[in-house]
């Protein structure tokens, strides 16, 4: 067992938050765990052998409330202290990463140094307490330190490969996009959209197209498509493959123990869309996180066979086109609560290793709920995942992206307000339109600074009902825009000129 002694204002904490919490286990996959607190200490039952780190969302002062996750640890009678182990953790991931990113400026590179240096000093006095209150207290001195420096350097390291790419004229044509809702047929909506974006992504929602079998209804993504086609506006098709539940048909559970049937289901439904607008979208995310939400738990083999075959069919009708396989919850934490889904770096390493023909990854990024994949994570954190992808070798497109502007419940999103965003995390404070603004320029800068991320999709436009987060979209239910569509328009502007 894993144990861990946590301290608040003191003294012994009364209470911790372990909601979300999950052990993470070698190469950082997760591992199932009963995770529980007691008499002030976390206690982790490992169902694997072998050492194990724990994440969990943890408060740091003035800087929100973060998943965080210690070094992997071996199991040992005497409790580990959480706080200091949240601290090493960080302090060892910031080392590593000052070493590989390169910090042109040699007085920027000075001072980051001391300041590392600070954190280090601070946690060996943590190291060196004589009692477990102060060595906790020095630790989160320590950690929240560490913390700032690890964004500040993530964002220093931005802004120079943002320069570099400026400067080559890196960049593509189309850079920024955003995910069109097809119930939102209004002409102010599509002014909005036509201003902020490069291309739209068209979501292909299998629910929506047959909603009874062999009953099609084509009605609402044609009206988007031929719109988009008449304002010359490139698209990009969406989740083709997709098990979420919201994408898949009722009827299709008929099938669910005969996986011959449901791939050729599968096989059918893709030539269908793809034979009826080939001619108007060229770039296609050909499978949607089918690593990680599989609504019919398939295994292993048969998810990989799926990616395999979309991928295939997609080229064999339109051998230019762009095919992308599209990851979410790139953490993988959903993978130590069902292990019949697939952590996400060995799903994206099969797909390479096995020979798939597909063109690039995608990669999702939401925060801000309560939920597997959208626990709040820091700048470093992102930037770092990034760079993890972006070592496999293809191009990558951050397909999805969002975060809310607002704490208040959302009756009107895809959760039905069933979902808190309260414990999802925060970021620098509560979430508000200023913040959401703050946090898309940030996460922006550090995008599409990095060589291999080819575009940036917005999840939402807007607030009106049938959106995905709550108070997630850069514009309100009014369709007045937020701070962060204006942020958005003036980085656009800034960087891509003003035509398209």
């Amino acid at each position: 067992m894993l144990r861990f002694r946590v301290f608040s204002d003191g003294k012994p904490a009364d209470s911790v938050d372990l909601t979300g919490a999950y052990l993470l286990g070698s190469d950082g996959v997760p591992v199932r765990a009963d995770i529980e607190f007691e008499d002030g200490e976390i206690r982790c039952n490992k169902r694997a052998a072998g050492p194990a780190g724990l994440a969990i969302v943890w408060p740091v002062k003035d800087l929100g409330r973060i998943m965080l996750d210690t070094t992997r640890l071996p199991e040992r009678d005497k409790p580990y202290l959480l706080q200091l182990e949240l601290a090493r953790s960080r302090l060892m991931r910031l080392s590593h990463k000052q070493e590989d990113w390169e910090i042109d400026d040699p007085k920027c590179a000075e001072a980051l140094t001391e300041r590392v240096a600070h954190c280090r000093d601070l946690l060996i006095k943590a190291l060196q307490a004589d009692d477990e209150v102060t060595a906790s207290r020095l630790a989160d001195e320590s950690l929240a330190l560490s913390i700032q420096v690890a964004e500040d350097l993530s964002l220093q390291h931005a802004g120079t490969g943002l320069a570099r790419r400026c400067e080559n004229g890196s960049f593509g044509k189309l850079l920024f996009g955003c995910k069109v809702d097809l119930l939102s047929p209004s002409e102010t909506y599509r002014k909005q959209l036509a201003a902020a974006c490069d291309f739209v992504t068209v979501p292909i929602s299998w629910r929506q197209i047959e909603p009874q079998e062999e009953e099609l209804n084509w009605k609402p993504l044609d009206s988007w498509v031929e719109w988009l086609a008449k304002k010359r506006i490139p698209m990009k098709g969406s989740g083709l493959v997709d098990f979420t539940e919201q994408n898949l048909p009722d009827w299709l559970y008929i099938w669910e123990h005969d996986f011959e049937r449901i791939r050729d289901l599968v096989y059918d439904h893709i030539r269908r869309v793809v034979n009826r607008y080939g001619q108007y979208i060229n770039t296609w995310d050909v499978v949607n996180g089918i690593h990680a939400t599989n609504s019919i738990s398939f295994n292993f083999e048969q998810l990989m066979e799926l990616t395999r075959m979309a991928a295939a069919v997609v080229k064999q009708l339109l051998p230019q086109s762009t095919t992308i396989v599209d990851m979410v919850a790139p953490w993988g934490e959903y993978y130590a609560r069902n292990q019949r889904t697939i952590p996400p770096m060995l799903y994206a390493d099969m797909a390479i290793q096995s020979g798939i023909n597909f063109d690039a990854f995608g990669l999702q990024f939401y925060f801000g709920l309560g939920l597997d994949g959208m626990y709040v994570r820091d700048m470093f954190q992102v930037s770092s995942m990034i760079d993890r992808f972006s070592g496999r070798g293809k191009p990558l497109h951050i397909t999805g992206v969002q975060v809310p502007s607002s704490t208040t419940v959302d009756k009107e999103d895809a959760w039905g307000g069933t979902v808190s965003i309260d414990n999802g995390g925060q970021w620098r404070g509560q979430w508000s339109e200023e913040l959401q603004s703050r946090w898309l320029q940030t996460f922006y800068q550090i995008a599409l600074s990095k060589p291999a991320v080819d575009t940036v999709t917005w999840r939402d436009l807007s607030d009106t009902q049938g959106h995905y987060l709550p108070h997630g979209g850069l514009l309100r239910r009014d369709l007045t825009p937020k701070p962060a569509y204006k942020q958005l328009v003036a980085m656009r502007k800034k960087l891509l000129g003003n035509g398209r």
